[in-house]
């Protein structure tokens, strides 16, 4: 039986066991189309895009995320937008 898949977090278990550490940093992007059992409205959709990253080095702290986060977005859609960070 096939199932659509609804995240790309199994990219990351699959990157953790084949790198080297001895080689270096692991960083990695996973983008991907995922799926979920929602209704279609106009802030919710079934299909839609999701990127997760993932960096495994010593001496990383929040602030690179954040600028790492930061420079994606700036990249993706331009500096006409602010990024925001917020808690959930």
């Amino acid at each position: 039986r096939k199932l659509m898949r609804t995240q790309t977090s199994p990219m990351q278990a699959r990157t953790l066991e084949k790198h080297d550490f001895s080689q270096g940093p692991l960083k990695m992007i996973s983008p991907g189309v995922v799926y979920r059992r929602d209704t279609d409205d106009p802030t919710h959709s079934h299909q839609f895009h999701q990127v997760e990253g993932l960096v495994i080095d010593k001496h990383i702290t929040m602030a690179d995320l954040k600028g790492t986060l930061q420079v994606l977005a700036h990249e993706l859609f331009g500096d006409k937008f602010d990024v925001r960070l917020r808690p959930s």
